[in-house]
């Protein structure tokens, strides 16, 4: 069992079954005419489904097929369908100009796969296409309240500064925010919001 099915084989939701604060805020705030959507490392699915019930057409992406299988038990709870898909990201098939935007809440990599997800969200976002996510900075170790101890799986704004050629920075943040999602994110957190739209 990898260590994602393990973290997810239990009844309880680990992150919850709310959406991301930072996700629901900017897509409430926001009128986004493009319906499909991407959610990648989406885990037990939260986002993926609030995003449905927005009515969204939504696809999800994670690596653990206990996520997934948990992702659609909640998405027949709320009486809403979406597209599941076990991926690696380290050997994803990025389509061309598929997704109105993609999504992508605290999903650590290693730096040669963030590269290639990255340069992939690139290719699969259509033109004028949003990229969201909230993701932990590398400040966040002293703070302990969630994500991964190793400081090469975390994010400097710096990351996000180099996608400028591909896309308009509408939000680039890194700030100190409350976060209470499930029994792994807890308390205040060391986080960088992005949204860039896609050149």
């Amino acid at each position: 069992m990898s260590k994602w099915d393990e973290r997810f084989s239990s009844e309880d939701y680990v992150y919850g079954t709310e959406p991301n604060e930072f996700l629901r805020e900017w897509v409430m705030s926001h009128q986004l005419e493009g319906k499909r959507v991407l959610a990648i490392a989406e885990g037990e699915g939260r986002n993926a489904v609030w995003l449905a019930k927005l009515g969204f057409e939504v696809e999800m992406w994670d690596a653990s097929k206990v996520g997934l299988e948990k992702a659609k038990r909640l998405a027949t709870s709320q009486n809403v369908s979406l597209q599941t898909k076990q991926i690696d990201l380290n050997e994803a098939d990025w389509s061309q100009d598929m997704y109105d935007m993609v999504i992508c809440i605290f999903g650590h990599f290693p730096p040669p796969v963030r590269e290639k997800v990255f340069a992939g969200i690139q290719k699969t976002l259509r033109p004028d296409g949003f990229f969201l996510t909230e993701v932990y900075s590398t400040h966040q170790l002293a703070y302990g309240t969630g994500g991964p101890n190793d400081a090469s799986l975390l994010y400097t704004e710096e990351m996000f500064h180099q996608l400028d050629d591909d896309f308009l920075p509408l939000v680039l943040n890194e700030t100190v925010v409350w976060r209470e999602e499930g029994t792994l994110h807890h308390g205040e957190s060391s986080v960088i919001q992005y949204v860039g739209q896609k050149r």
